[in-house]
């Protein structure tokens, strides 16, 4: 099965991405960095990635750069700093209660992010 390129991608308006089949969660999953695992939680599938930074400082200008993005597309990932430099990146789109376009999206453009500096 073929899917759309995330490439210049935009999100969907709020309630308006449908979710993906298992299938096309596989298919967009092959388009983002290879850190990005797909999850369960409490039923629900979602995106993950961690990355290990720096110090305290360097995760919080980290998320000050995926905000940016976040508030451009108007989906918002959960963003976890633990540790003072291990940080998580999570995204599922509530509206189906799992994975949709939006969420991809937004990962393959945190991936164009320059990455952290690592710890």
């Amino acid at each position: 099965m073929s899917v759309e390129s995330l490439e210049g991608r935009k999100c969907y308006e709020f309630g308006a991405a449908p979710g993906l089949t298992a299938e096309q969660i596989e298919a967009m999953l092959g388009q983002l960095d290879d850190g990005w695992k797909v999850v369960d939680v409490d039923g629900s599938n979602r995106i993950r990635r961690e990355w290990k930074v720096k110090d305290f400082m360097t995760g919080l200008e980290f998320f000050q750069r995926v905000a940016v993005i976040a508030e451009e597309q108007g989906h918002h990932p959960d963003l976890h700093l633990v540790g003072y430099h291990n940080v998580t990146i999570e995204m599922w789109t509530h509206t189906t209660n799992g994975l949709s376009d939006n969420d991809f999206i937004v990962a393959y453009l945190i991936d164009k992010l320059e990455a952290p500096a690592s710890a």
